[in-house]
């Protein structure tokens, strides 16, 4: 047994060193318990995420000045329509900016848990470390028993004094660099949790932002209430008597030429002239690789993929953040919009040339049946879980879905040439 192990230290007992290590690294255990395979779990960032969303307050400025700045929108339909659009942009900008944090979170904590381990497993090592420096005349601070950091101060010093004796070197060499690595990983965790806050704190003031132009544009359309609640209410009774998806997209559409052929000759004189008019309407056909998703988040499922059911998705499932914006992926005519059998609030979108956008599982609409939309203009808002249960997909995870449908003559077609690479991130 080496000179190193004999002595005894006068002021801490070699079990309370023992026991000094093993509290500075039994966070490793615990961590390595969390993650078995080194991988972190996702549902912690989305609770911090919902943690600090629901804590952050906006301040009485903030509020005064997103206030100022609606006020500053010129109040005709054009104006507010534009100013919601880039709205939701930087909204759903911030939403991605969130995704990524986590992301790197992720495999920051990752690599924390696997440093923890490796840390765990050599405990005794620093026991030794503790040992030779109290035996030098140098207590060890009191925080080394919360503080990796000063642990990692404690090694250094053990090599620097030469209190480490040959055989030990190597394992305290490794020790030095875990714990090294564990204040570098730590420190890096911190910075992104800040950058989370901040990146939230931004989410939260543009989604007021969205609900004050929301209220301004209701006010800008109170005059023409009465001919959208109309057109609202003879979509809901179509609704109540479809049997299907199917069959309530072919009764809306045989319900908006027969309107169109009875009322032709006073459409110019509607009351919503600007708001039921698109202008310069790319064909939806035209805009493969071009369509942002919907809302920010990942595909879950895709077209064609097999389902719980025994049967085919014929749509996309989008996984999103809670109270996600959910955005038009073109322009077009709602032709309904409201709840529908077990598929929640859902909208479908005329985007013209004989296709047709299904969007369900949003928590609130903004929208009405017989309004036109752009792309990029916001149309809901996702709830707390998901609350669509189509056909396509039982699913118990409480994150958010969005299912997204394009249709062609009244049939599913895939959506995956539409979507571009990535949002953009336009602000």
């Amino acid at each position: 047994m080496s000179d190193l192990t004999q002595v005894k230290p006068n002021r801490w007992s070699a079990r309370h060193l023992v026991v000094a290590a093993a509290l500075v690294l039994s966070a490793g255990r615990a961590e390595a318990q969390a993650f078995p395979n080194g991988v972190s779990d996702p549902q912690d960032n989305r609770a911090e995420y919902e943690r600090i969303t629901r804590e952050i307050t906006l301040s009485s400025e903030r509020m005064a000045g997103l206030a100022a700045d609606i006020a500053s929108v010129r109040k005709d339909y054009a104006s507010i329509t534009a100013a919601l659009i880039q709205s939701a942009k930087t909204e759903q900008k911030l939403g991605q900016d969130i995704e990524d944090i986590g992301a790197k979170m992720d495999g920051l904590k990752e690599q924390d848990a696997r440093i923890r381990a490796s840390l765990a497993s050599r405990r005794d090592v620093l026991a030794e470390v503790l040992g030779a420096l109290q035996r030098m005349g140098i207590s060890p601070p009191p925080a080394i028993l919360v503080k990796p950091e000063d642990a990692l101060s404690s090694v250094r010093s053990a090599i620097l004094l030469g209190a480490v004796v040959p055989e030990l070197r190597d394992q305290t060499e490794v020790l030095m660099a875990d714990l090294k690595e564990h204040s570098r990983v730590t420190a890096s965790i911190e910075a992104e949790r800040v950058k989370l806050t901040e990146a939230v704190t931004d989410q939260v003031t543009e989604k007021q932002r969205l609900t004050l132009l929301l209220e301004a544009k209701k006010k800008f359309q109170a005059e023409t209430q009465a001919a959208i609640a109309a057109e609202q209410q003879r979509a809901q009774d179509l609704a109540e008597k479809a049997k299907s998806l199917k069959d309530l997209i072919a009764s809306l559409e045989t319900d908006a030429r027969r309107k169109a052929a009875v009322d032709q000759s006073k459409t110019a004189a509607l009351p919503i002239p600007e708001a039921n008019q698109l202008l310069d309407q790319v064909p939806f056909s035209a805009l493969q690789g071009q369509v942002a998703l919907p809302v920010i988040g990942k595909v879950k499922r895709r077209f064609g993929a097999g389902d719980d059911n025994g049967s085919v998705m014929q749509g996309d499932m989008v996984a999103t953040q809670s109270g996600a914006i959910v955005t038009a992926p073109a322009d077009g005519s709602v032709l309904y919009a409201g709840p529908f059998r077990s598929y929640g609030q859902l909208l479908i979108l005329d985007a013209g040339g004989g296709y047709h956008v299904v969007l369900a599982g949003m928590n609130r609409l903004t929208v009405a049946s017989g309004q036109s939309v752009l792309a990029g203009e916001p149309v809901g808002a996702m709830g707390e879980a998901r609350v669509a249960s189509t056909s396509a997909t039982q699913n118990a995870d409480a994150t958010p879905e969005l299912y997204v449908e394009f249709r062609k003559d009244g049939k599913p077609v895939d959506p995956t040439p539409w979507w571009a690479d990535r949002f953009s991130g336009r602000t």
